[in-house]
């Protein structure tokens, strides 16, 4: 019988800010107690931003360039196997609490009137959505009403948790309900809890706006002197320009590291209600993060471009049936693609043909796999800013918005960035860790992009393309696709 399975997702989490992973200010008592019984995947990656396409690599395990979720409101195609429709043939009820961020696939709707046309954040197929905080955090704004809050709003109650009980915040909640669920249930249930914070505006709730004094937060990267063209349109953005202020970085950053925290207390709760209950050993816990947060580094906030404290996120898993690897940290790439693969192998079920990850049972276990990845990847593309920009930009003779993204490849000693226009980039990282010093030596560029080219080759589209119509069919069968009479 497969296990309980518990999958919480943090919104824009640091994979640095984890005391655990030597974080000099910041205190995560209870993910540290978490990584002690599980194992902490130490170099971990998200695969895109913003929301919906780093969500979309997570829930499916594939890569943006075979999903194709390119930004908040690009469909997530139907005929794409994901997390909680793999978790309904292992025999579990898949339930969300939070938001999944994923728009409707047109072809499946009902025409230009489906109003499921009109928010890009839908629940993924195959969940039953028991606390819905998408859009307007709806359940949330009414039960602070009933408290007395002066409600004008999500991003009003947001912005302002600071001003707040800690007790009334979003966070706190959405953990209150998880557990008086997880108090009624029998076995066989899979909970996604979709946590909203860290995520800006950068307001942490009551006491914990004040646990980091300004003074204390330390220095984000510092932006170097003559930026390429992206980074200096990113610098121009107000929506991703860090603040120009000593005052107004130092502020962002406390309340950053406030929030992250307090989402590090709500599982501290959850963890304690799970052993009240007998959860705790018969649950297994994924706790990743769509995308990471610039928080100020290279000039920046938000979770935009190429930029490794954009991507690096956290990813602890503890599997309570093999407790022998409790405690280990594993340094090779991992990817937030390999998080779907695992969930299948972790419930007994094949992992499906499209998954570009791989599974992390043998860490798990333990052990090393035959084979691993010698490196991280990810994409970013901002071809949003011009599809309603109309003729201009009409298919099929221009490819104006193929050429609005970037891919990295991240090794060891070296990240290389490829731009859709030809562009590129290539970072010393041995020479200096923090993506801004330039690669001299041609021969490494010239592997770097070489690499990167092998593993779009490699990783291409396969649900079948390893089968053959041929004596009744041959080679990979498609696993996880449905029949059809």
């Amino acid at each position: 019988m497969a296990p309980n399975v518990l999958l919480i997702t943090l919104d824009q989490f640091r994979g640095d800010c984890l005391s655990c992973a030597g974080h000099p200010v910041v205190r995560t008592p209870n993910l540290d107690e978490l990584a002690a019984h599980g194992v902490r995947f130490a170099r971990h990656y998200s695969q895109s931003s913003p929301c919906s396409p780093g969500r979309a690599s997570l829930y499916t395990g594939t890569y943006q360039m075979n999903h194709r979720v390119v930004a908040n409101g690009t469909p997530l195609d139907a005929r794409l196997d994901n997390v909680a429709l793999a978790a309904r043939r292992a025999g579990l009820s898949p339930v969300l609490f939070g938001y999944t961020d994923q728009s409707i696939d047109p072809r499946v709707s009902s025409g230009p009137d489906d109003p499921r046309l009109s928010t890009y954040e839908g629940v993924l197929p195959g969940f039953d959505c028991l606390l819905d905080l998408s859009g307007t955090h709806a359940p949330w704004l009414e039960w602070l009403a009933g408290r007395g809050v002066d409600v004008k709003g999500a991003l009003h109650a947001l912005s302002t948790e600071h001003e707040r009980p800690a007790d009334l915040s979003v966070s706190c909640f959405m953990t209150d309900r998880l557990i008086d669920w997880m108090d009624t249930q029998d076995d066989g249930w899979f909970a996604h809890a979709s946590y909203l914070r860290p995520h800006p505006p950068y307001s942490a709730a009551g006491e914990w706006s004040a646990a980091y004094p300004e003074d204390t937060v330390g220095e984000p990267i510092a932006p170097v002197a003559d930026p390429e063209r992206f980074h200096a349109l990113m610098l121009r953005l107000d929506g991703t320009k860090a603040p120009s202020d000593e005052a107004g970085m130092r502020r962002m950053r406390a309340q950053y590291f406030g929030m992250v925290s307090e989402i590090d207390h709500q599982l501290g709760r959850l963890w304690q209600a799970m052993r009240a209950s007998g959860r705790w050993d018969d649950t297994v816990i994924i706790v990743t993060a769509d995308h990471a947060e610039l928080l100020g580094d290279h000039g920046l906030r938000e979770k935009v471009g190429y930029w490794e404290t954009s991507q690096h996120i956290p990813c602890i898993i503890r599997d309570p049936r093999r407790p022998g690897a409790h405690g280990n940290v594993v340094d090779f790439f991992t990817e937030n693609v390999d998080i779907m693969p695992t969930l299948c192998e972790a419930t007994g079920i094949d992992v499906p043909h499209q998954c570009d990850g791989l599974p992390l049972t043998p860490f798990l276990e333990g052990a090393e796999p035959p084979w691993w990845r010698t490196a991280a990847h990810w994409e970013y593309d901002w071809r949003f800013a011009l599809i309603e920009l109309g003729a201009e930009f009409a298919w099929p003779w221009t490819r104006s918005l193929e050429k609005q993204n970037l891919c990295v490849h991240r090794t060891d000693d070296t990240a290389y960035v490829h731009f859709g226009d030809g562009r590129h980039l290539c970072f010393d990282l041995a020479a200096d860790p923090t993506w801004r010093t330039p690669c001299t030596d041609e021969s490494r560029v010239l592997r770097a992009a070489q690499e990167m080219l092998t593993w779009r080759m490699q990783m291409t589209e396969r649900q079948l393309a390893g089968f053959l119509v041929a004596s009744g069919g041959t080679g990979r069968w498609p696993a996880g696709v449905p029949w059809r009479d």
